[in-house]
């Protein structure tokens, strides 16, 4: 039972994301993805017809990413619970109502053109979180 936030919880997800027809139904996903919970970031990779690779970063590498979700630890719970509760994010936690309803940005990035690639590739992207509902998660105090 992972526990969020983590590698091994981000790693979950990208386990049954590349199991699923995901990739096949939406096409090729290429994009180099952060998430911030709190001060701790990951990195999370797509290349083509999988997510390639998952590990934490720091800040300097962060900024260097096509773009960083950022909402703080108790919205990240929010979002799963609800995944987990209703099988796939409901109208007000999907990334892209997350990302609408900001008062800051959501999706955060230095380059806007590679920042497009959250916009780009949202379907596949909602699709990894919302493997959420297949992961028993707990969550760090």
């Amino acid at each position: 039972m992972p526990q969020f936030p983590s590698t091994d919880y981000f790693q979950s997800l990208a386990k049954l994301l590349n199991e699923s027809d995901s990739f096949k139904r939406l096409g090729t996903c290429d994009c180099e993805m952060g998430v911030q919970v709190g001060e701790r970031i990951w990195e999370v990779d797509f290349e083509a017809f999988e997510v390639s690779q998952i590990r934490e970063i720091n800040a300097e590498r962060a900024a260097a990413l096509d773009f960083v979700l950022v909402q703080p630890p108790d919205a990240w719970k929010a979002m799963i619970e609800d995944i987990e509760a209703n099988g796939r994010a409901t109208h007000d936690f999907t990334l892209n109502s997350l990302d609408l309803r900001s008062e800051t940005e959501f999706a955060r990035g230095k380059d806007y053109h590679r920042r497009d690639a959250f916009y780009r590739f949202n379907q596949t992207l909602q699709d990894y979180f919302d493997m959420s509902a297949k992961v028993q998660t707990t969550f760090a105090n």
